[in-house]
């Protein structure tokens, strides 16, 4: 009896790893956050809210599903 899978669609959201260019703090943010995301330790702005996807100004260390 063959038996059909399912595609299950991926989210197009995920969260990020992130690392502040100043200070080499890192921490995970929400790739469509809806306000700017600023470093914990800095202050500095990691990401700026763009009604979608968040425009990055840190690097991305991993991507995590």
């Amino acid at each position: 009896m063959g038996r059909t899978e399912a595609a299950i669609p991926k989210p197009k959201t995920r969260f990020l790893k992130v690392k502040c260019s100043s200070c080499g703090n890192e921490q995970i943010i929400f790739s469509n956050a809806n306000s700017n995301v600023k470093c914990l330790a800095c202050n500095n702005i990691l990401a700026e809210s763009k009604g979608g996807k968040v425009k990055l100004r840190a690097k991305v260390v991993k991507e995590l599903d």
